[in-house]
């Protein structure tokens, strides 16, 4: 029996010394190399007990466990021999070694390719090898325990208690760069995102009785969550090419132009607010604020709404003449003439000893100035005459002021003489006359002023006597006369001049933006005109007395040729023989003319040359440039750093070829 035992033993290692046993030990002889390898930075004291426990000490000096390890690889067979001639206790751990097949086989079939990447000697690829010998290390010890009856040692003698270590290298990476976090779920492939609700940090310092966002969007016709979410990315100091170019989809693709205007309509907004503050400060500060007062101020948005508010609270050397009429105690008389008109007795303030007070004129004449001054301050009274004034005809109306002639140079008078009698609608002028009479203005030549009509006057009085203004009782008609002088003292004195500076104002910033933007406009189509490419051109700089500067440039900008001709001096004929031999010696056909000094008549040259075919066989063109900013240019540090030793007039030829 035992010598069956031996043959069939002999069978199967023959069997698996074929298959596997090869690469099994080429893995342990190539494990040892790598233990000595990384012994040096394997910790040797953190050895569990838990799993030294499971590893017999009998087990290391038997090798006999091969066979019985490999036996599930043996084909069928061999395998029904040596069931028939193994004893029964190899048989019975046959059966435990047959249901883990698999998982031996996995883990054997990456170690076995592993085990060819050690001979490269990097460090990442001997601890991956070295992690799947431990994992087999493992399950090679479970097995043992499972098979009482049979000798099976385990694989992890070989790596004796280092393999212990290796039980969260998962956490470590050898040789790997962290991966880089991109913030990708708040740009959703460029498409609109809303900040949260709550996270808008739009409140000011100052609160108004009005949403800073709301009136930003009315302005410039914005939607509201894309300016609330511009003044957040404003607040957190983005500037405007980097919200453009990476911000993108917060401000719904906004194009630059735009996005300028709100943050200058934002930055005009924040000034309204700051100056309100300080006006409120210096009100209480005197003692004169009011919850009526507080809250017209509050509803200013503007500088104009502003402006008109705090004026009567503005200190003056000498005050208002309601200031004046308030400290001589009139400011009574004139909430009884609203309140209770029927007891008001003016007899009552006549103080001979007081010269303002000392007739019955006086009197009323005070209490006319503090009624209109309470008419022109109040809030409902100014919406009612403004939105008035929208819907009727208000023109502007010029002439020529009275000034001496010392003072005004006649040239400049000549200019402004198409505005002498001038007149047109609010509406209907033009950006570039507001500019043009604004100028007359501050020459002193020009008188400026807003024709508003009679019939929004009367409105308006009538309004005012109906509905706002009406006394609460019965009236006398020597005290409705008193009213109607101060409603027409109120609107010709304080109401009238106010809607001339905001008509003014308006006028003016309208047109000034619509000029920068007109200039913007013919300063793109200046610089983004397409060039004439491949070609050799010749630049002229026109002039009288220093002749005209010739540069001839290449296709690609480089200076080939410098000449002066004197075209205007008698010596035209024998300048275009020199002209036409440069022109054909560098095969030019191209010429450009600056539109300075002699423009006209060096192009009138030249264009009685092409027409009589003078440059004959090339077909000569020419055209006309802006050489503004040549001079300049030509003298400037870039140029002599570019052009050294190059007369500056020829320089600015060259500057001129350049330019198509």
């Amino acid at each position: 029996m035992s010598s069956l035992t031996r043959r069939a033993k002999v069978q199967v290692q023959g069997v698996v010394s074929k298959d596997e046993f090869s690469s099994f030990s080429e893995l342990s002889s190539a494990s040892e190399e790598d233990d000595k390898e990384d012994s040096s930075w394997e910790p040797q004291k953190k050895v569990s007990r838990s799993r030294k426990q499971l590893v017999p000490k009998e087990s290391k000096p038997k090798r006999m466990p091969r066979v019985k390890k490999n036996t599930p690889q043996i084909s069928d067979g061999s395998e029904v021999v040596v069931k028939e001639e193994l004893n029964s206790s190899v048989a019975a751990a046959d059966t435990a070694l047959e249901d883990r097949k698999n998982k031996l086989d996995t883990v054997e079939t990456p170690k076995t390719a592993k085990t060819k990447r050690k001979c490269s000697a990097q460090p990442h690829s001997a601890q991956r090898t070295k992690k799947l010998k431990v994992d087999e290390t493992s399950k090679a010890t479970n097995l043992e325990g499972e098979s009482n009856s049979s000798e099976t040692p385990s694989t992890s003698t070989i790596c004796g208690g280092t393999c212990k270590k290796e039980e969260k290298e998962d956490d470590f990476t050898f040789g790997q760069s962290p991966l880089k976090k991109m913030k990708t779920e708040t740009c959703p492939q460029g498409q609109p995102v809303k900040f949260p609700a709550n996270a808008n940090n739009t409140k000011e310092e100052v609160e108004m009785n009005w949403d800073i966002v709301q009136v930003l969007s009315e302005r410039t016709n914005v939607e509201p969550w894309v300016c609330a979410n511009a003044i957040r990315l404003f607040n957190e100091d983005n500037t405007i090419p980097f919200i453009i170019r990476y911000r993108k989809e917060l401000i719904n693709n906004l194009d630059a132009d735009s996005l300028r205007e709100v943050q200058q309509t934002l930055e005009e907004l924040r000034a309204v607010v700051k100056k309100v503050h300080n006006t409120i400060q210096k009100i209480k500060k005197e003692g004169k604020m009011s919850e009526c007062l507080l809250k017209a101020l509050l509803n200013c948005k503007t500088f104009e709404e502003l402006e008109h508010v705090s004026a009567p609270f503005k200190s003056g050397s000498k005050g208002t003449k309601a200031q004046r009429a308030r400290q001589l105690g009139l400011e009574g008389a004139a909430r009884t003439l609203l309140e209770k008109p029927g007891e008001l007795n003016l007899l009552s303030y006549i103080r001979p000893d007081v010269k303002e007070l000392s007739t019955l004129q006086d009197i009323e004449t005070g209490v006319q100035h503090i009624l209109a001054d309470m008419i022109a301050k109040d809030k409902d009274t100014l919406d009612f005459i403004w939105n008035l004034c929208q819907n009727r005809h208000v023109s502007i109306q010029l002439s020529l002021a009275k000034v001496s002639s010392k003072k005004v140079n006649e040239k400049d008078v000549d200019k402004f003489l198409l505005y002498q009698h001038f007149s047109c609608n609010i509406r209907t002028i033009h950006h570039h006359q507001i500019l043009a009479i604004n100028r007359g203005e501050n020459l002193k030549i020009l008188t400026v002023k807003a024709d508003i009509s009679d019939g929004v006057k009367n409105e308006f009085c009538r309004w005012c006597i109906q509905n706002r203004w009406r006394p609460r009782s019965f009236a006398r008609p020597e005290v409705m006369k008193i009213l109607h002088n101060s409603l027409d003292d109120s609107f010709r004195r304080l109401i009238y001049p106010l809607l001339c500076r905001e008509f003014r104002a308006k006028l003016t910033s309208d047109a000034e933006k619509e000029s920068v933007m007109m200039f913007g406009q013919n300063l793109c189509q200046l610089l983004l005109t397409s060039p004439v490419p491949g070609r050799t051109l010749m630049g002229v700089d026109p002039g009288y007395k220093h002749g005209g500067k010739l540069a001839i440039i290449s296709p690609t900008s480089q200076i080939l040729h410098t000449d002066v001709v004197y075209l205007h001096c008698g010596q035209g004929f024998r300048e275009a023989e020199k002209i036409k031999r440069l022109l054909l010696n560098f095969n030019c056909s191209t010429v450009v003319i600056g539109n300075g000094t002699a423009c006209r008549e060096t192009e009138a040259y030249f264009a009685d040359l092409i027409m009589k075919n003078y440059f004959a066989p090339l077909d000569v063109v020419y055209c006309i440039v802006s050489e503004a900013g040549a001079s300049i240019y030509s003298v400037s540090p870039e140029a002599s750093k570019e052009m050294p030793g190059l007369d500056p007039n020829l320089r600015s030829a060259v500057s001129i070829a350049r330019r198509v």
